[in-house]
């Protein structure tokens, strides 16, 4: 009986571990996520391209995770480009509005004063990189911002689509250590199992 005490710090300290070790496990892999699939031509100009892919979106405004990837998107911009075009994507999939417009809105309200182009109609990952391909052929870098396997997805597709492009793929800001720590270790789980075969 005098053991019983001590029963319940060790299960709270087990479970403290468990927890910590999710979440540190997500961390990783999305860090390793946000480095994966990037180009091979090595950057040779000074335009960019950062294509931000929407998400499921019900509301008249943009949700928390459409803006948390509007910000990832506007800090992955380069500030010393000689042109840099931020790619919206996302029709619309959960409500009338498009989520490109939802999108852009929030990132004018954030203080986006460069140029942005929207793909208003892709209902998936895929057409939001098919769509995308016309607004970002000119540029000599390209950024894909998401939550990092998502992200991935996105670059692995361009790969399928036009390689000569994606030998233009750069890093994108999207992962930044303790950013939407609840959300990642679901994101992990649900991204790994969608990049199967990718």
């Amino acid at each position: 009986m005098r053991l019983l005490p001590l029963a319940v710090p060790v299960v709270a300290v087990v479970a403290v571990v468990a927890v910590a070790t999710v979440f540190a496990w997500a961390e990783i892999v999305h860090l390793r996520a946000s480095r994966r699939r990037l180009g091979t031509a090595g950057r040779t100009g000074t335009t960019e391209a950062v294509v931000v892919l929407g998400y499921r979106n019900r509301g008249a405004r943009a949700n928390h995770l459409n803006r948390y990837r509007v910000r990832a998107g506007l800090r992955s911009l380069h500030p010393h480009a000689t042109e840099s075009v931020l790619v919206l994507c996302g029709g619309g999939v959960a409500g009338t509005v498009p989520e490109a417009e939802l999108m852009a809105r929030y990132a004018r309200r954030r203080g986006c004063a460069g140029t942005i182009r929207l793909d208003r109609e892709s209902t998936t990952t895929w057409e939001n990189i098919q769509n995308a391909i016309p607004l970002i052929e000119h540029a000599d870098a390209i950024k894909i911002v998401s939550n990092s396997l998502h992200a991935e997805k996105g670059r692995a597709y361009l790969w399928k689509l036009r390689p000569d492009l994606a030998a233009r793929l750069v890093r994108a800001e999207d992962h930044r250590f303790g950013e939407l720590a609840l959300v990642k270790p679901l994101a992990a789980v649900l991204g790994l199992r969608s990049l199967r075969g990718q």
